[in-house]
């Protein structure tokens, strides 16, 4: 049974719905021009609104930072209330008015000319103040709101949300914004560990476990306890990485060997085909390695084939989860 309650909710959904996808097929050459003055600016994208689309605005200007476009928000009253001297020549103003009316919005056009700054509007009438002083014209008019009584911004808020994730992403495209851009922005949380690098998580300069390959079992033995990674690379007389000696590999040794293996020097215990890995390769790429080889550990190794730094799979935890 249909309550009125999820009545309401899918009308007010089918209305959104509908608002958005009016917007998919009307963009014109203003969003280009928008996308260049954006993609050109020599400074920062300044975004400013007030009321809901202020709270839009906040959002956009997240999304551009986050996407390679050094954005901020700004308050329209607190703007021509001294915080003008955040807008800078060379800066682009991204102005949010549903009516292009918005009286805080209209005030502030004429100092962001002074400042030398351009202009660009979000607004749902091209005709407006805000839509006839910008240099570029991103319309988001909506047939009606979704509010029952036609007032609260709701269908309005949507489109603005909607089409400020358009000019981001096609910015973004603009731009050539690759997953390593984006990973660098995007330090912390599961969304960055998609794309951390190797070199970002390896053992390395002291913390990396070598011996020389004549080194005898004791001293072997003594490297892998004091770096506790249970492995340690074995190097030739040129510290080119000439074998691994693992924890399992020790094991078999003295399982084969017995107490003669204490007489083997760190040549006879290890194994002279070790996985290794770019410093440049993806943690994930790292994570599906050890899984598909079952084991815990990988040397990171140059091109002169000198080892540069070990990952191990619990610098990984995390990674899978993504």
């Amino acid at each position: 049974m249909t309550t009125p309650a999820r009545r309401q909710a899918r009308r007010v959904l089918e209305i959104e719905a509908a608002a958005i996808l009016s917007l998919a097929s009307g963009l014109d050459d203003g969003f280009d021009a928008a996308v260049a003055l954006l993609h050109a600016t020599t400074g920062r994208v300044v975004v400013t609104g007030i009321g809901k689309s202020g709270i839009v605005g906040q959002k956009i200007a997240a999304t551009l930072a986050s996407t390679g476009t050094p954005a901020f928000f700004l308050h329209p009253s607190e703007a021509i209330h001294g915080d003008l001297g955040m807008i800078l020549a060379g800066d682009v103003v991204l102005a949010l008015s549903h009516s292009g009316e918005t009286g805080e919005i209209v005030a502030l056009l004429p100092h962001v000319r002074r400042r030398g700054a351009r202009l660009v509007a979000l607004t749902g009438r091209r005709a407006s103040t805000l839509g006839t002083e910008a240099d570029a014209v991103v319309e988001t008019a909506i047939r009606e709101e979704a509010c029952p009584l036609n007032l609260a911004p709701t269908a309005s808020t949507a489109a603005q949300l909607a089409m400020g994730d358009a000019l981001a992403m096609a910015l973004s495209v603009e731009k050539g914004f690759r997953p390593e851009d984006f990973a660098a922005l995007h330090p912390g949380g599961k969304l960055g560990k998609r794309f951390l690098k190797v070199a970002d998580l390896m053992h390395s300069g002291v913390e990396l476990p070598l011996v020389p390959i004549g080194a005898p079992m004791k001293d072997v033995v003594y490297e892998m306890s004091k770096k506790r990674l249970g492995i340690t690379g074995v190097v030739d007389d040129d510290g080119r990485l000439a074998g691994v000696v693992s924890d399992g590999d020790l094991r078999r040794l003295l399982e084969r060997e017995g107490e003669e293996a204490w007489g083997t020097d760190a040549a006879g215990a290890m194994n002279e085909s070790p996985k290794t890995i770019a410093a440049g390769a993806f943690a994930t790429e790292a994570l599906l390695l050890m899984e598909e080889r079952k084991i815990t550990s990988l040397f990171i190794v140059g091109e002169d084939g000198r080892p540069e730094g070990l990952v191990h799979l619990h610098d990984l935890w995390g990674v899978e989860s993504i």
